[in-house]
């Protein structure tokens, strides 16, 4: 247990004091859709904990740590906060791939099946310090399949209804979802001059 308290320490110190706020409510509803749906609440806490440890980081060390893939990646470096989370996580020593993989996954959507995963993403979109989506995370304690895909659906709908470009992660996240839905596209390229 000491050895968990000195990641938390270390988070609390990483982020603003309204971002550990985020963080511990993300963490406990983690592990609540976790444990009410049979998976492993601790690694879904733990996740929920270091999800957000790069969040405040200045864009270079962002880009630094997280090279872009995409054209979204390079124009918004914030959208690598969960990838560089991973990076940095992984240079401390920490192993557990499920959690790593979660930490990763929570900006753009769970790959690969992973469960705990989903419950950091509902918890992150739907912790009731940011007063939206209690619907997502109702449903989360009760079917967390339908809840993440109700996450997945809401953050392109709310994305694409701003103008604001979809990272394609998340939509890939979006086209395996088990529904027919008519299916989001990336915008066209711009022609390279």
């Amino acid at each position: 247990m000491a050895e968990w308290t000195g990641w938390e320490e270390r988070v609390r110190l990483m982020v603003r004091p309204r971002r550990y706020e985020h963080v511990l409510r993300v963490a406990e509803l983690a592990a609540q859709i976790a444990l009410a749906n049979g998976l492993d609440d601790m690694r879904a806490y733990a996740a929920g904990i270091l999800h957000d440890i790069a969040r405040d980081l200045p864009d270079a060390e962002l880009l630094r740590l997280a090279p872009p893939e995409c054209e979204i990646d390079a124009g918004h470096p914030l959208a690598l906060h969960g990838r560089a989370a991973r990076v940095l996580l992984e240079r401390w020593g920490y192993h557990d791939q499920v959690v790593l993989e979660a930490v990763e996954d929570h900006t753009t959507g769970p790959r690969g099946g992973n469960r705990v995963a989903a419950c950091v993403y509902i918890a992150d979109v739907s912790e009731p310090g940011r007063g939206v989506n209690a619907d997502i995370r109702e449903l989360a304690l009760r079917d967390l399949n339908a809840a993440l895909e109700r996450a997945i659906v809401s953050k392109v709908t709310y994305l694409q209804g701003r103008g604001i470009p979809v990272h394609p992660r998340t939509l890939q996240a979006y086209h395996s979802l088990p529904f027919a839905a008519p299916r989001v596209q990336p915008p066209p390229r711009p022609p390279r001059l």
